[in-house]
Formats: C-alpha cells, structure tokens, sequence
C-alpha cells in the first residue's frame, strides 16, 4: 500500500490552497500554517457568504476557484450537551457539508484533499491507544454518536473517491483540539474551553464553588491547534492512503487534572465540584500517534503553555 504522496518535494508557493472553515479553531490555523510555509493563494469563505449545506452554491464557488488542494475544516461541533441536544442537527449538516465539498472538489477536478474527522469515530470501549485500525470494530460513544457516524461516511467517501477516480485525497483524525479561536459559548463548547470559560467567570465574580459535569475520572488527550495545522501539512507532503491517520499529542491526563491545570491557569483558587449525575462519555480515548510521527512530525507546545497563550487570547478576544 503506497502511503507516500507523488509530490513529496512540493512547492507550496506554487500551490493554491481553499480551505474550508478558515474562521473556525482548526481553519485558523491551517491559514497560518500556509503562510508561514509561504502558498502561493488561500482561499476562504464565512458562512455568511457561503453555506456549504447548499450543493449549488458550493459547487459554483470551487468550480470558479479550482484551488489545487482543499482542506475539509468545516463542521458543526461542541461538547457532550451539544451532541446530546441536537443529534438531527450534527448529522444532517454534517454530512451535507463534507459531501457537498468533496463533490464540488471533484467536479473541479482537484486531486489532493483532506478531510478532518475526530477521535470521536473510533468505538467505544477500543484498546488504548486507539490505532487507526480500530475503526469500525464496535459500537460507538452513544453522547457523540451522530457526528461520529458523519466523519465515519466521509472517510469512505474519501476512500471511495480513490478507488473510483484516483483521487490522492486522504483522512486525518486528530485529538481533542484547543487553542487561540475556540468556541467559549458553555451550551456548545468542548471541555476544556468551556473550563477556561467556567473558572474565568467564577473568578471575576468572586463565586466559591465551581461545579462541573460527570465524575472527572476518564483520561483525555489534547492537542494545540497550532501543532495539528503544521502535522496536516506534513500529511499533505507525506502521506497517500485511504486509511485514516491519527494525530495526537500522544498523551493524556484525567479531566480532574486537567480542571486543576486550567484553574491555576485562570487564577480560579475556589473549589471545583462534580456532578457525577452528568454523563462522562467514553472513559478513556487516547490515539496511536506512531504513523503521523514516522511521517517526521511531532507536536511543541506543551499543555500548559498552550493553555497560558490561549487563555490570554481569550482574554484579548472574548472576556
């Protein structure tokens, strides 16, 4: 199986790059990655100026465009409370976006792609670390089952498109993300910002007592988004299979540790509660790194300089 891309020796100032959910956490990123490798062209759209639910718009917009590689960074995301609410929602919108792109990207005949799924898409109860190979072998985390089943059709549908055309276009599953651009809304936000959000607030008030969901027992891995943007440049430079790579810090911690770093962090010196009554999700979900790293990547920025910066973005941007 060849998992090396033709074009290892690319010029990426020759290159033009659309990337898809450029505004978001990843696709910001993503568009700072590109210009400190210095790409010829980014191109980029808000939701506002296009909705890549709407098959038609989307397919004139690549078309008129014909970028040499798309990025697939665009989805509906948030935490457990999220999933849980609106599982139509995180399908259906999903599922729409990815398969839009990916056939508007093939009608202008572009031949490298990469789609971004999640950690999310491996079963539940896999052996840890979760290597790629685990992927479809039992039932899934049922607080995240909708998304889950969405970025599992689109890594088929990334591999259908190889078998059918041969398309160069590859999957990468990266970890839980954090970083400068995270959502800090507490309805739809991911743990950790969502941490940085509760203790910030509870600090600024002068509230005691912070309490938060589940037990903060199971064991989580987090990634700068900064670090991910650079290995899906690697993987663009390096990589040419159907089968999905994991990037991933390859490390993990337990959510109550995390809550302590993100606290100290913050300056939030009160009590920290759980509500065990609140769903945990799966207990463990920690990625097989070994791949992307043979590749030559390896992430740099450590949890806690990377909660420090993003904590002083948040402060810039959103507190």
């Amino acid at each position: 199986m060849n998992t090396r891309c033709d074009d290892t020796q690319m010029s990426w100032g020759d290159v033009s790059v659309y990337v898809a959910g450029h505004r978001g956490l990843v696709g910001s990123a993503l568009l700072r990655a590109l210009q400190a490798k210095g790409v010829g062209r980014t191109f980029g759209w808000g939701s506002e100026e296009l909705d890549l639910r709407d098959r038609n718009a989307t397919f004139d917009a690549i078309t008129q465009i014909k970028p040499d590689i798309v990025i697939d960074a665009a989805a509906k995301v948030g935490g457990i409370m999220a999933n849980a609410t609106y599982p139509v929602e995180f399908l259906r919108d999903n599922s729409l976006i990815q398969t839009n792109l990916m056939d508007a990207a093939h009608a202008a005949d572009v031949n490298r792609l990469l789609f971004l799924g999640s950690s999310c898409i491996y079963p539940r109860d896999a052996a840890q670390p979760i290597c790629e190979s685990s992927l479809m072998t039992g039932p899934l985390e049922p607080t995240n089952q909708a998304y889950a089943l969405a970025k599992i059709a689109g890594i088929f549908y990334v591999g259908a498109h190889r078998e059918e055309y041969g398309r160069h276009w590859i999957s990468a599953m990266p970890t839980n993300l954090y970083g400068p651009g995270d959502n800090f809304d507490l309805e739809t936000s991911h743990v950790l910002p969502a941490f940085i959000r509760r203790f910030h607030d509870a600090k600024v008030s002068g509230a005691p007592i912070v309490t938060v969901w589940g037990t903060g027992a199971p064991r989580r891995e987090f990634l700068h988004v900064d670090d991910l943007a650079k290995g899906c440049l690697t993987l663009l430079e390096r990589y040419d299979s159907a089968q999905p790579i994991n990037i991933g810090s390859g490390v993990d911690l337990k959510i109550k540790e995390l809550a302590s770093i993100v606290a100290d962090v913050v300056g939030f010196t009160g009590t920290i509660e759980w509500d065990a009554k609140k769903p945990d999700g799966m207990p463990r979900k920690l990625l097989d790194t070994a791949r992307v790293k043979a590749l030559g990547w390896t992430p740099k920025i450590s949890l806690r300089d990377g909660l420090t910066s993003t904590y002083q973005w948040f402060l810039e941007k959103v507190a």
